[in-house]
């Protein structure tokens, strides 16, 4: 459901046709900071000329026209003639196509749940014990993306069925490089320091928080945000993996004690613009402002790397604005550096030789650098060149997924949609709006019971 603001509304797009050198985006051999002799290494073991390719994913836009130029290299590397396509409700589209026996040979898609109901239905090809391999050896908290990308099969075995490509980070919480240093206030390391900053915001008589749920018809997603960020930094990983499919109780201690931990900072008076009653009433786009008005609003914000679309227009990140890493409890070190994010997974949904190289080549740093260098692109993958990030803000989010100890990707997203994206949100609502911790924890475990 977040991921609707993050994606353009755009009608059907449908492109072909095999790419030559000339459209290359960057020319291979002449820039030293891509790692060329990858693609040299691809191009020796697939020719694929004559065959065709189809890919069916969620990037329509500005995001098509980058993925056309990643994947222009692994037409020039095959020969192969791509064929990709996108639809507003490419969810319905792929669950269409995969039972009317027609899928695409690649699918490409945010949704890890409907992922796992693809996967059970049999209608994706495993990857293989080599790809499994590969990911654990070759991203970073590699173990979180083969949990991932491992799903039940029709036969009810577990295998990796998807490969995980183009990462989004929510772990950020975005300040005013200038206000800090008016104010004399440092970036803190850990959530420790994170609260102390906050006690001495308030103690100055400012309002340290910018926080607002409002999303219409979705209000309430951000504090959701919020909580999964709290329970990767109190919780083992496993927890949460329990939480997310209900193996432990909404109302479990060890939740509840997440959503009173974002509690903390969003309901008391003295820490909030406008105070705790005006969080669930605030836009999501408009809350983020209060940064940078003069004098400052508030100092700090948490939101994913997608928030600078609503900052004021000429925002410059890294100046104007900046983020840092939500931090982990120094008294919990045991948990490491967790990461909440999103991202898209590729698939296998009609098994082809073009379709198997393309995974393979989703494994070349070149598949990822060719997006990094411009915009909008984010990988755990420990060999590509950082310093090839289209600009620093990238950078530094790409520098976050490679320190990484464990990434888990957004909790909403992974639990039932009467959960994740109906009681989760109410109840975050109610919460901010007075009700306990432990009340609202309730109230979603028996909506959740309700649907089982």
């Amino acid at each position: 459901m977040k991921r609707s603001f993050l994606l353009s509304v755009a009608a059907l797009a449908l492109f072909a046709g095999a790419a030559g050198a000339a459209d290359l985006k960057f020319k291979p051999g002449e820039d030293s900071k891509f790692n060329w002799a990858s693609f040299e290494e691809f191009k020796k073991g697939h020719d694929l000329k004559g065959q065709t390719l189809t890919i069916f994913g969620p990037w329509r836009g500005e995001d098509e026209a980058l993925f056309k130029s990643v994947y222009a290299y692994f037409v020039e590397a095959t020969g192969v003639e791509i064929k990709y396509s996108s639809s507003e409700n490419y969810e319905q589209q792929i669950v269409i196509d995969t039972q009317a026996g027609s899928p695409s040979d690649i699918s490409i898609l945010p949704q890890p749940g409907l992922i796992g109901d693809l996967a059970s239905k049999g209608y994706l090809t495993p990857l293989g014990d080599d790809t499994q391999k590969w990911l654990l050896d070759n991203y970073a908290a590699g173990q979180s993306w083969v949990d991932l990308s491992t799903y039940k099969g029709k036969d009810g075995n577990a295998a990796l069925y998807a490969f995980p490509y183009k990462i989004d980070v929510k772990s950020l919480v975005w300040y005013s490089p200038e206000n800090f240093e008016d104010a004399g206030y440092e970036v803190p390391k850990t959530m420790e320091e994170l609260k102390a900053l906050t006690e001495k915001i308030a103690a100055d008589g400012q309002k340290p928080w910018c926080i607002g749920l409002g999303s219409g018809g979705a209000t309430g997603w951000p504090a959701t945000d919020w909580v999964e960020d709290m329970m990767l930094r109190t919780q083992p990983a496993d927890v949460y993996d329990k939480w997310v499919k209900n193996e432990i109780p909404f109302n479990d201690p060890a939740v509840v004690g997440a959503i009173d931990e974002f509690g903390w900072f969003a309901k008391n008076d003295k820490f909030v613009d406008g105070g705790a009653a005006a969080v669930a009433s605030t836009d999501f786009r408009d809350s983020p402002k209060g940064l940078f008005a003069s004098p400052p609003k508030c100092y700090l914000h948490h939101q994913a790397s997608f928030i600078p679309s609503f900052f004021p227009e000429g925002t410059v990140i890294g100046e104007d604005a900046d983020f840092f890493y939500m931090p982990p409890y120094e008294s919990k070190k045991d948990l490491g550096n967790p990461v909440l994010g999103a991202g898209t997974l590729a698939m296998i949904t009609k098994d082809t030789p073009a379709a198997r190289a393309f995974i393979e080549f989703l494994k070349t740093p070149i598949a990822h650098e060719v997006w990094m260098a411009q915009t909008s692109f984010l990988t755990p993958y420990k060999s590509v060149n950082v310093d090839t990030y289209g600009n620093p803000p990238l950078k530094k989010q790409g520098e976050i997924l490679l320190n990484a100890t464990t990434f888990r990707f957004d909790g909403s997203d992974l639990m039932p949609g009467k959960i994740g994206a109906g009681a989760f949100w109410t109840g975050m609502v109610d919460f901010v709006g007075g009700k306990s911790a432990i009340d609202v924890a309730d109230s979603v475990q028996k909506a959740w019971d309700a649907i089982k």
